[in-house]
């Protein structure tokens, strides 16, 4: 965040009111609408835009388990025979180190030596980034066709000059499947993601390769784990729960391309990895520990979202005896995620190194089952509810359409709009029924700007998040969606993103910079409020939090012209002095990119003609939000 240290005089007021009519804002600071919902603001992702791999996860092998074959054979691998070398390499469809991974890349040397050698290169995710004096973990599963096949050199190797940057050599490769660790540490190197991973031996022979993995150093040093950078920005926005394991991903295209999570836990070796829905491989390493972990580290709640019976392509499960199998599979998903180490599941978490239950007050069935035109969604939310609020009546259970014989605890809406359509939807929920569920705004965005938003959807955002938060008596939680986007060619199947990154940065967009001032600077009360001669594009929300005697008011002016404010706080004796938070362009398609991260950040000032009553001028194209001391 920037910071600007300034004044606002009446003077400057009154000479730069003169495009719109001041809008009359009156806050009764103690008079209490309603209570702010503690979870409002939170995250939700899933397998889309190279989230997870080549993403979040921090792994910088691609197609590390071979179950991509791609084009001419294994997608994102490429031989290597130095010298007067002969290689081949193709998949080996029946030989695998695991039942869950039965294939493997087999490369037949028929002529190497220490000066000429063969082998396979890994590409990584458009690159693989590497840093000076860093060391990087690898492990990788071999074997070879006879025992004199030798050594296995392994090295991190430049793209432009060809040498490598850092290498190791194991121990010789037996002639059955096993695991092998290694580590390679840079020494005093330039910052590039211009570079590979290369295996290589010295003789001929056959070589089999599989799960080759390798790993930079993650958040919080967890193996197995996530970018530190993309963990920080989550981080930065002050989110509350976490959505898991994602929308589409958790129901796949088809049935058995659902996340299924019995087969995402345990040895990476174990997990079979499958197709998600963006039409690409996932490797199911961030499986549902991992996800779980991953709310953890950023101290976050767990919203659990359950297979319920429907996948994208049509595919379903008609309510009773079918569904059964189901039903009871989300039960045991449950029971790992919360039960006790007495419980089967329970003890299977602890073997798996998390002894300790987390933290779920919420359970999803399905997601976005209105798409399910066989009308069967309403017997199965039935079913599974009926089962889980027998088991944990603690739970809270969200419902993903509106359904006509039951009242669900909480209702998922989603929405992905236009900055003006979002403009003219901020009074969505005033006059919604209190009396009916919760509201989870489970996916949201407006929708302009690519890969990530411009300024033009900020204001939507921003504008979106005033009405949540004067409902955050009725809606209980919302998230953005997509959280992630790998800006790089290919990288992208659904435009107007949150956070853009390729393997060496990453960067927010002008709508991650709204949503984290709008966690940030959030009360825990919405007091009485009212405004006159509101222009059509002016929006705000004022929440207060009486623990910390800080009231957060939030403005945005989405016109081109300066909007004049006359405020007036009643009921409290207010400081003269306030901090202003400010986040504006210059015009709506400005934005940030890879290139220009931070051509729009908040800038932090101070308003010194604050108090009971005072004038103020947010310029064009503009989200503020302004904290007030109170007592």
């Amino acid at each position: 965040m920037k910071w600007l240290f300034t004044s606002t005089s009446l003077l400057a007021v009154a000479l730069l009111s003169s495009a719109q009519t001041p809008v009359k804002l009156s806050i009764q600071l103690n008079e209490t609408a309603h209570a702010v919902s503690p979870t409002l603001y939170g995250l939700m992702t899933e397998e889309i835009n190279y989230s997870y791999d080549g993403g979040l996860y921090a792994e910088m092998v691609r197609n590390r388990a071979f179950q991509d074959h791609g084009f001419g054979g294994v997608a994102h691998w490429h031989i290597v025979h130095d010298g007067n070398a002969m290689a081949s390499m193709q998949p080996d469809l029946a030989d695998g180190p695991s039942a869950a991974l039965q294939n493997s890349l087999v490369i037949d040397v028929q002529k190497a030596d220490a000066n000429n050698q063969a082998g396979a290169r890994n590409e990584g995710y458009w690159g693989m980034a590497l840093r000076a004096n860093t060391t990087y973990k690898g492990s990788v599963y071999a074997k070879a066709g006879s025992s004199d096949l030798g050594p296995l050199n392994i090295a991190l190797v430049s793209d432009n000059s060809g040498k490598a940057v850092a290498s190791v050599t194991i121990r010789p490769i037996t002639t059955e499947w096993r695991r092998y660790e290694f580590t390679l540490t840079t020494g005093n190197i330039e910052t590039s993601s211009e570079n590979h991973l290369r295996l290589t031996v010295e003789h001929a022979g056959k070589l089999w390769l599989d799960m080759v993995s390798l790993f930079p150093p993650t958040y919080k040093n967890r193996a197995n784990g996530n970018r530190p950078d993309l963990m920080e920005m989550m981080a930065g926005m002050h989110p509350k729960f976490l959505r898991l394991p994602g929308g589409n991903y958790l129901e796949g295209d088809q049935i058995d391309e659902r996340f299924d999570w019995k087969t995402t836990i345990g040895p990476l070796v174990d997990r079979p990895t499958h197709r998600s829905p963006w039409n690409y491989q996932s490797s199911d390493g961030l499986g549902l520990l991992e996800f779980l972990e991953w709310s953890e580290d950023l101290n976050m709640q767990t919203v659990l979202a359950v297979y319920a019976g429907y996948s994208l392509k049509g595919d379903h499960i008609h309510p009773g005896p079918a569904l059964t199998p189901f039903v009871e599979d989300a039960l045991e998903e449950i029971e790992f995620a919360t039960g006790d180490t007495s419980t089967k599941w329970g003890a299977v978490r602890a073997k798996l190194g998390h002894p300790a239950p987390f933290d779920i007050h919420y359970i999803e069935i399905g997601n976005e089952d209105q798409f399910d035109r066989s009308g069967s969604y309403e017997g199965r939310f039935a079913q599974f509810y009926k089962a889980i609020k027998a088991k944990y009546p603690q739970f809270e259970l969200i419902a993903t359409e509106p359904l006509k014989r039951m009242k669900p605890d909480v209702l998922d809406d989603h929405y992905y709009k236009r900055a003006d359509e979002f403009f003219a939807d901020v009074h969505h929920y005033d006059k919604w029924d209190r009396n009916g569920p919760k509201i989870f705004v489970g996916e949201w965005a407006t929708r302009e700007g690519s890969p990530t938003t411009n300024l033009a959807a900020a204001l939507g955002d921003a504008a979106w998040m005033t009405g949540m938060e004067r409902n955050s008596d009725l809606i209980v939680m919302a998230s953005y969606a997509p959280l992630f986007v790998n800006v790089n060619p290919g990288g992208m199947q659904w435009e107007s993103d949150l956070i853009g990154y390729n393997a060496l940065s990453s960067y927010g967009s002008p709508s991650y910079y709204a949503q984290s001032m709008f966690a940030e600077y959030l009360g825990t009360e919405v007091p009485k409020s009212s405004a006159s001669d509101e222009s059509p594009r002016f929006f705000y929300s004022v929440t207060r939090d009486p623990s910390k005697g800080k009231v957060y008011l939030k403005l945005v002016n989405a016109s081109s012209v300066d909007q004049p404010v006359d405020i007036n706080l009643s009921g409290v004796n207010v400081s003269p002095k306030a901090d202003l938070i400010s986040l504006s362009g210059m015009n709506p398609a400005e934005t940030n990119t890879i290139r220009t991260p931070a051509r729009i950040e908040p800038v932090k000032s101070m308003v010194e003609n604050a108090g009971a009553r005072f004038s103020h001028v947010i310029p064009p194209y503009s989200i503020q939000v302004m904290v007030l001391d109170y007592r």
